[in-house]
């Protein structure tokens, strides 16, 4: 079956423009269109589709509001937000909110393709590189947007040193060589991370780790 997808923009040239790239590709269908957040929370509802292309700035209801909204409201949904910015508080924001990740609007097509697929597939797209300069701008200038690091505690010494690895944005193989175990072990370690702390994806991960002080801004 085809990836099914929503596309989220105020502006009608943009819609246009990822309409006609996604229907290049057999193998994603573009089931619907909104131009704010409301109707973006009403068309997921009513569609369902496997992914949802969401801008931030827009009108009656920002991309982050309706963000969250989709994501509460169970049609099973996922979010790949698209910013203008990549230093973007909004789409810090979205990802807090739950968002898969995201991507800047001139992103090229192939690697628009690329990550629609993968957020189909269940992972994050975004890279943490890029999430940690988010959050070394952002926590830097606001110290109020932490979290008690005790919602930790429930990790071993072991799941927070890779929570550590992959808040520095690597990849399963580098925390594998980086901490001497095998990829399959350490796959293991980031699903019960994800789990024990009630995450969606890497891309949370990061977050939190920011959030929690277990790795501070510009380190």
């Amino acid at each position: 079956m085809p990836i099914t997808v929503l596309v989220v923009d105020d502006q009608e040239l943009m819609r246009a423009g990822l309409r006609m790239v996604l229907g290049a590709h057999p193998d994603l269908t573009v089931v619907g269109e909104a131009d704010n957040g409301a109707a973006a929370v009403r068309r997921a509802r009513e569609l369902t589709p496997d992914v949802v292309l969401m801008d931030v700035r827009m009108p009656v209801v920002d991309g982050v509001t309706a963000t969250g909204q989709i994501l509460e409201s169970g049609c099973g949904s996922r979010v790949l937000v698209m910013t203008t910015f990549d230093l973007d508080e909004h789409a810090l924001g979205a990802l807090r909110a739950g968002a898969s990740g995201f991507l800047l609007k001139d992103t090229p097509p192939e690697d628009l393709i690329s990550a629609i697929r993968s957020v189909a597939a269940g992972d994050a797209v975004v890279s943490p590189k890029v999430t940690k300069r988010l959050l070394d701008r952002l926590i830097a200038e606001d110290p109020g947007s932490t979290r008690d690091a005790a919602v930790l505690d429930v990790l071993t010494a072991r799941e927070r040193e890779v929570l550590e690895q992959i808040a520095a944005g690597r990849s399963n193989a580098e925390i594998a060589a980086q901490l001497f175990l095998s990829e399959a072990t350490v796959k293991t370690h980031v699903g019960r991370v994800l789990t024990k702390l009630g995450l969606r994806d890497r891309v949370q991960a990061v977050v939190l780790a920011y959030e929690t002080g277990l790795v501070r801004p510009g380190a």
